[in-house]
């Protein structure tokens, strides 16, 4: 392992703003926060997820515009999430926050109703396993565990695959509507915050000419 790689994870357990349990403290403590990140944020503002965040682009750029909301990246690799803690440390950005966790134990974190909307960007399109796809029934079905009724899930990504997937076999079946679909998001006029931000696989996709994908949907 790199010398930087564990500066970075010694530097993650001084950050407020970086939660990191062991699947062991989950089974026998469970997370103190769920139910309660209004304690921690100082405010019981809607919550925002950015799943698969990676360096928390998504989850930086848009608490920046967004002082109302709260959000929260979620991703296992420690030496991303240590980029995105400690910007909102430095600027500083008190709405944010990270979890190093597996996306599959992700209702561990939150109750009922605690959750307002689902950033899914640039996740690994899992071409030959389906169901470990993060817009799968079954991860959706994790969400709705802890999503409000109307919350609004948004999936970018340049796997046309996934996209189609998520679209045409996945939403046909769930209780919610599409608000947006683009198979190219950059030929499409459109103005939201699919724009917002540029993460580091998109800006390389983007160099390579592949088209990136956008989907919107609200959970009923």
């Amino acid at each position: 392992m790199g010398h930087h790689k564990l500066q970075r994870f010694a530097e993650n357990l001084t950050f407020p703003n970086l939660f990191q349990l062991s699947f062991e403290q989950l089974e026998t403590e469970g997370f103190p926060l769920r139910g309660k990140w209004a304690e921690h944020f100082g405010n019981d503002h809607p919550i925002t997820l950015e799943l698969g965040c990676g360096k928390g682009d998504y989850t930086v750029a848009l608490a920046r515009i967004h002082p109302e909301r709260n959000f929260i990246g979620v991703d296992i690799k420690g030496a991303r999430l240590w980029r995105g803690a400690k910007t909102a440390v430095e600027e500083p950005l008190p709405n944010v926050a990270f979890i190093r966790t597996r996306i599959e134990l992700i209702d561990r974190f939150f109750a009922t109703d605690e959750v307002g909307e689902i950033w899914i960007t640039f996740c690994d399109p899992q071409p030959k396993k389906p169901n470990k796809r993060l817009t799968s029934p079954r991860f959706l079905d994790t969400y709705r565990r802890f999503l409000a009724p109307g919350s609004v899930i948004h999936l970018k990504t340049d796997s046309q695959e996934l996209f189609e997937y998520t679209r045409d076999e996945v939403l046909p079946g769930e209780s919610c509507d599409v608000m947006f679909a683009t198979a190219d998001l950059y030929a499409t006029p459109y103005d939201g915050e699919a724009k917002l931000t540029q993460t580091f696989y998109e800006r390389m996709f983007l160099a390579e000419g592949k088209p990136i994908t956008y989907l919107q949907w609200k959970i009923k």
